[in-house]
């Protein structure tokens, strides 16, 4: 018989559980992007910042709600399958990269992957080879390096020696002063309970051993600065 895990019932309520998974209706706010109000402020100080270096900072995404992030899983759940992959494999090659929804820290209003424009958007934004040596925007992730976390931001998937989970991400940054908060209240619910209650595609699959590594690699493996 599985037992399913078990968490700790919520002691503080600061954050609606419908906003900890992308379903309830913060108030967000920005041009071109949505964060809760003081991340789109810090941000909006970080982005005038970059562009005095000469940088302009490009938003490709920032908060999701539950319905856009099963958007994302969907389709590639049923491209994979498509291809021949199995249930299983389906899942761990997703979760590379995406996250299961419900689980996005995207869906807090905190988070957002950001670029250089400067010199053109790329056909493919969000890769790991522009910030690299040599890359488009190495200087401008060189900048990040140096001043992102004095407004707030920090990066959350890092190239750290043994760190697993979700691969290295460059361009995505964490407004921490609320994300942790946030990080601290999502870690009591029940995840299993709630992926299967939404009957996501797939979640007949989430064994319990499955839940408690996604939580503990790749939800919990990141950034140490932005554990709570």
């Amino acid at each position: 018989m599985i037992i399913s895990p078990k968490f700790p019932i919520r002691s503080f309520n600061e954050f609606p559980e419908d906003e900890l998974i992308g379903k309830g209706k913060p108030a967000l706010y920005g041009e071109g992007f949505q964060l809760r109000d003081e991340a789109r402020l810090k941000f909006n100080l970080m982005k005038k910042a970059a562009k005095e270096q000469g940088f302009n900072i490009y938003v490709v995404s920032s908060y999701r709600s539950y319905s856009h992030q099963n958007g994302i899983w969907e389709r590639k759940y049923k491209n994979y399958r498509a291809q021949g992959l199995s249930h299983q494999k389906t899942i761990e090659k997703i979760i590379r990269y995406s996250t299961i929804p419900g689980t996005s820290r995207h869906h807090w209003g905190t988070d957002l992957d950001i670029i250089d424009s400067t010199r053109g958007i790329p056909s493919n934004p969000l890769s790991e080879v522009h910030f690299n040596e040599g890359g488009r925007m190495r200087k401008f992730k060189l900048w990040l390096d140096e001043n992102s976390e004095k407004y707030g931001f920090y990066l959350v998937y890092t190239n750290k020696a043994g760190r697993k989970g979700f691969e290295y991400e460059p361009w995505h940054f964490s407004y921490k002063p609320t994300a942790v908060k946030m990080l601290k209240e999502y870690k009591e619910l029940d995840i299993k309970k709630i992926l299967q209650s939404n009957q996501l595609m797939g979640s007949e699959n989430f064994t319990d051993e499955f839940i408690s590594k996604y939580r503990t690699e790749n939800i919990l493996d990141i950034n140490p600065l932005l554990l709570p």
